[in-house]
């Protein structure tokens, strides 16, 4: 049984002594962890690597990419004639696009002023607003007539509305409808001023009634139009919608079949499904003008054929008795060639014969293109390598180089002595910095694009920034296959090299996962020593409770012998 204070019966603190031997046996457990630690520095050190070596193969692989030296961009000289874009590999150069004509959309133009009057006869007594067939529904409220405001609600009848208008002028102003014209008339001995910035009721515009300077104010066009939201037998249209009798009636847009019903479908239901087919067009009423009108919904010379099947939608709707525009095509030319046609506004290779480059005319004029590569990227992509070459090299000589103080005390970098850190340095700066054989174009190392090295370390520079332009502007080609040729291109070699350092497999990895072992093995070292440590710590307890005992008993002897002698 282990004491909890030591020293009681013998007078000496054993346990201090205990403690101090388990220290001095703990000994090698110290340099294990102090072995550890630097592992695990070491660990971090190439994981601060990896990460930097991947941000590098992000860059890399940016180079490597043909596509980055095929990418194009256009200039317009005149944007408001045309727009252009260019895919990459299009040929570079300067193009000039001379618009003659533009495309356009075939148009059906229904009659106009298809709907009925307002109303039969010019007695509007019984002809509430809210039901009158106007363009536009008329609101309650207020608008003014010489100054003098006048309220109508939409359940007065347009002769309420005369009325009201005299009554609030004095009879000096009278109004009047004319069932023949379908118009409204505002009659006056003096000038009409119609409206004022505080009306509230949009009457008058309804009506089509506005200032003229005179006595006498008339609806600038008819005012009955059609009611789009009701069925077609009740839609006021002029001529009555038949289907047949039957509810099936048909009609032909383009040679598509549309289906109505002149009980069930309104015009706006008939729109949408004309607008919902295949016929290619679009519909739509404009009840300003009271008329219906198709539109192509492709540009180019084009008509749109009209047929009435079963009743007479098309008729009694004033389309197949409009007007038909034909759709034109594009005329263009091209550096002064011979006229080239596009049904769209949209100028492709398949017509102009340029690949890759699209071109949208705007308006008829001239304008030159102009194909460029896209330097700036390129040169972004460039540098952008370099920055994270350098970062490497950078993190690598931090790592592996040592410092001494002010003191003379040398400190050696994390990864001092690790010959595979100063090797991926060497490795890249070969890489990178080296010429390369078999390659196509005059270009064979980086040096000859304006980046060199300092001479102090691995660094790369961007030295002659001039010569990398014009290289870009005028050996476009050489400098894509020194980067990208896929055997001995700079980025493709790059691209290897990194993928067996921190891919997947990489040696970096492996490097890592062996550091993390050693230190798991560490750990499983100090625990064994650590059993073994605290066995030895038990077993000198262990004897040195034997002899406080043994201690203890002598002690009471002794007591017992010193009472019974003073007994004596």
């Amino acid at each position: 049984m282990e004491l909890g204070v030591s020293g009681l019966a013998s007078g000496f603190d054993w346990r201090a002594l205990v403690d101090q031997l388990v220290e001095v046996e703990r000994s090698p457990q110290r340099l294990l962890l102090q072995e550890q630690s630097a592992t695990e520095q070491r660990s971090t050190a190439y994981g601060a690597l990896r990460t930097q070596l991947s941000v590098l193969q992000n860059r890399v692989n940016d180079l490597k990419d043909p596509a980055l030296f095929s990418r194009r961009l256009t200039t317009v000289g005149t944007e408001a004639t045309l727009k252009a874009s260019a895919s990459g590999g299009t040929a570079l150069g300067s193009y000039t696009f001379d618009i003659s004509q533009l495309a356009t959309a075939a148009v059906q133009q229904g009659t106009s002023n298809i709907g009925a009057r307002l109303h039969p006869t010019n007695d509007v007594s019984s002809l509430a607003l809210k039901d009158a067939p106007f363009s536009t529904a008329v609101s309650a409220g207020s608008f003014s007539v010489n100054g003098k405001q006048v309220t109508i609600a939409t359940t007065d009848s347009l002769q309420d509305v005369f009325d009201r208008i005299s009554t609030a002028t004095g009879g000096t102003v009278t109004g009047s409808y004319d069932s023949l014209a379908d118009k409204i008339t505002l009659s006056s001995g003096g000038n009409i001023v119609l409206g004022s910035a505080t009306d509230t009721s949009n009457f008058l515009s309804v009506a089509r009634l506005q200032n003229n300077g005179s006595g006498t104010v008339t609806s600038t066009s008819t005012l009955g139009t059609v009611r789009s939201a009701v069925a077609l037998g009740s839609s006021n249209l002029t001529t009555a919608v038949s289907d047949g009798g039957s509810g099936a009636g048909e009609f032909k847009i383009n040679g598509v079949s549309i289906a109505f019903d002149a009980a069930a479908d309104s015009l706006k239901n008939v729109i949408d499904r004309i607008n919902a087919s295949a016929a290619g067009v679009t519909a739509s009423y404009d009840p300003v003008n009271d008329r219906m009108t198709l539109t192509n919904k492709v540009t180019g010379n084009l008509g749109i054929g009209l047929e009435d099947v079963t009743g007479n939608f098309l008729a009694a709707t004033g389309l197949s008795g409009g007007s038909l525009t034909n759709g034109k095509n594009l005329e263009y030319s091209i550096n002064g060639g011979g006229t080239l046609v596009s049904a769209s506004n949209t100028i492709t290779e398949s017509t102009s014969g340029l690949t890759g480059l699209t071109i949208t005319a705007l308006a008829v004029g001239s304008s030159t293109v102009e194909v460029k590569s896209d330097s700036a990227a390129i040169k972004k992509a460039i540098t952008g390598f370099l920055d994270e070459y350098n970062k490497t090299q950078g993190l690598i000589d931090k790592e592996t180089s040592s410092s001494t103080d002010s003191k003379g005390k040398v400190t050696a970098g994390t990864l001092a002595g690790q010959s595979d850190a100063n090797e991926i340095a060497t490795k890249l700066r070969g890489l990178a910095f080296g010429s390369v054989s078999g390659i196509s174009g005059t270009i064979d190392r980086l040096a000859q694009l304006g980046i060199d090295t300092n001479g102090d370390n691995n660094n790369l520079t961007l030295t002659d920034a001039a010569r990398l332009d014009d290289a870009l502007l005028n050996e476009l080609s050489s400098v894509s296959s020194l980067f990208t040729d896929a055997t001995n291109g700079v980025a493709s070699r790059l691209h290897s090299y990194l993928e067996s350092t921190v891919g997947d497999e990489g040696s970096l990895n492996s490097r890592i996962t062996g550091l993390a072992t050693q230190s798991t093995n560490i750990d499983k070292q100090i625990a064994d020593m650590e059993r073994i440590v605290q066995g030895n710590r038990q077993a000198m307890i262990d004897q040195f409770v034997l002899m406080e005992q043994a201690q203890s008993r002598i002690n009471q002897q002794l007591q017992y012998l010193q009472r019974n002698l003073g007994n004596l």
